[in-house]
């Protein structure tokens, strides 16, 4: 069916993978494209196939999720993924959405909470059904950050803004300055700025207020049309 959604599992554990498999085969609205059990078989088929959603484990051989994860986005931003994994920490849940990823998922969670953010996930909504701070209240949703953070949104300059977005999206300092046509040593000292105002010290930090106030969800018509200097 053509209004189906196509799907990649990347899971090294054979008897998950089936199981998965089988049971996102009998939604409607989805159907299996590829299976893959390590990162690198995860990279292959994405690109062979370019599915609309990966259900990417985080710890398997021939590379990690974060590097799967990263190198399918750089050649295809569209393609959604979501993390499923065993790993609870704040750092993993962190490391995965700056990696690319759009949602993440803990293994023992019901079949159904997955079904509910693959559906999220596929309207463009990045979410995590984990609370990072270990409180059991349902879904965080990144698209909106606390007041706290949409008041350090608003002291940064839009140059700053541009900066902020593309690099917590991973782009280095030379790529940054190619899309905002700035010289690198121009895009360091927006960089600098921002940690200052923010009270960052590094790239991680930058990664997680920027997730805090929903840098990361914005409108994409924002991200091309930003103020000059």
């Amino acid at each position: 069916m053509d209004n189906q959604h196509r799907v990649l599992i990347a899971e090294d554990q054979h008897l998950l993978r089936t199981g998965l498999c089988r049971m996102v085969s009998e939604l409607y609205d989805y159907r299996i494209v590829g299976e893959a059990s390590d990162g690198l078989e995860a990279y292959r088929l994405a690109i062979a196939t370019m599915p609309d959603l990966i259900l990417m484990d985080l710890s398997m051989p021939g590379g990690s999720g974060f590097e799967a994860i990263a190198a399918i986005k750089r050649r295809a931003p569209r393609i959604r993924i979501i993390v499923l994994t065993v790993h609870r920490s704040e750092e993993h849940v962190w490391e995965s959405f700056a990696a690319g990823a759009d949602g993440y998922v803990i293994k023992d969670a019901a079949f159904e909470d997955l079904v509910d953010e693959m559906r999220l996930v596929m309207q463009g909504k990045r979410r995590t059904s984990l609370d990072v701070r270990g409180r059991c209240a349902g879904s965080l949703d990144f698209a909106a950050g606390t007041p706290q953070k949409a008041h350090l949104w608003d002291t940064l300059t839009g140059r700053e803004r541009s900066v902020l977005r593309l690099v917590v999206e991973g782009h280095t300092n030379r790529q940054v300055g190619e899309q905002l046509k700035l010289s690198p040593k121009t895009v360091e000292k927006h960089r600098a700025s921002l940690m200052r105002k923010l009270g960052i010290t590094n790239v991680t930090g930058l990664v997680r207020i920027a997730i805090d106030m929903g840098v990361l969800t914005l409108p994409d018509e924002e991200r091309v049309h930003s103020p000059s200097e």
